[in-house]
């Protein structure tokens, strides 16, 4: 099971107040449903793919409104062949669209937006969210490379108000247009993790919050390897570069020539090739050095070597 699907049924076992099951059916109808006449009369159908959700759907209308719907059970024919869940609603249609705010009183008009008669109780937003989710949400398994959460809607209004919804909660969400619809997305991780409880999907949460731990570890890991392993490398880099020219100085001119404080900071490089600055200051027989004094005598080293390959 994907993680959308384990967040899903979790949503659908969560009880609540009749006003948010009214705001969450809202949410589900619009999302996912679809009107049309037969016999004069209007049809209302609502299609998923996920067995909880049509479940849910089906309890949710009977609870409301103490209907019983007709439930149709459809098999895919091209691609995965998955079952298809139709509830249809085709008693007192018109009337519970109106009750819903999807249509407005009296007429077939779809009302634009979120209708606010929706929300009699600040619970009911946070419902209303969780409907919507239910109907077209998604987000990526907290194991893979990126967060990113989304629900895509039909019409424009409705994605912008869904946006605005989210946003007053501040979750930073966005919208964007696709061929199917407009989406309204989440990519920070901390922010779908909040809308994970604000929606009430409070297992689900704490496997992505787990998964978001893990991966933060793993990448303070290999941040610290990574820069031990370049300090490394810059390291033995120098390290190779200062016995090249302590090498051609002892070639072209010999030590002997060189002042002591130079020729013994030589002499301890070529003795200690892997040590860096610090520790090389350390095992001067002379004494203890600090790491810039080493640093000016390697310089000066650096620059005689210079000179020398200059004067070839």
């Amino acid at each position: 099971m994907s993680f959308t699907s384990t967040i899903k049924k979790e949503l659908t076992q969560l009880e609540s107040d009749d006003c948010c099951k009214r705001a969450e059916l809202s949410a589900l109808i619009r999302m996912n449903g679809s009107v049309h006449v037969k016999q004069k009369a209007l049809v209302l159908d609502l299609i998923t793919e996920n067995p909880s959700t049509a479940r849910y759907v089906f309890s949710l209308i009977k609870k409301l409104y103490q209907l019983q719907p007709e439930v149709l059970v459809r098999k895919k024919v091209r691609l995965k062949k998955n079952n298809v869940y139709l509830i249809r609603l085709s008693t007192r249609t018109e009337e519970i669209l109106s009750d819903l705010c999807i249509f407005k009183q009296g007429s077939w008009e779809r009302v634009t937006g979120i209708s606010p008669d929706l929300f009699t109780e600040p619970c009911c937003k946070r419902a209303y969210l969780r409907g919507a989710f239910l109907a077209a949400g998604s987000v990526n398994n907290p194991d893979s490379a990126s967060y990113h959460l989304e629900i895509v809607s039909t019409y424009y209004d409705h994605s912008e108000a869904l946006c605005q919804l989210m946003n007053d909660f501040q979750l930073h969400a966005k919208t964007i247009e696709r061929k199917k619809g407009f989406v309204v997305y989440i990519k920070e991780g901390d922010k779908i993790g909040e809308f994970l409880n604000i929606i009430g999907a409070y297992p689900s949460l704490l496997r992505f919050e787990d998964a978001r731990i893990w991966k933060d570890v793993r990448n303070s890991v290999n941040r610290i390897v990574n820069c031990e392993t370049a300090n490394l490398n810059k390291t033995i880099q120098a390290a190779m570069r200062q016995i090249e020219n302590i090498r051609l100085i002892e070639e072209v001119l010999g030590l002997d020539h060189l002042p002591d404080r130079l020729k013994e900071v030589a002499e301890t490089r070529l003795k200690y090739p892997d040590v860096n600055l610090a520790e090389l200051g350390q095992l001067l027989p002379s004494g203890k050095v600090s790491k810039s004094a080493i640093n000016h005598r390697l310089r000066k080293l650096d620059e005689l070597a210079h000179k020398l390959r200059e004067a070839e």
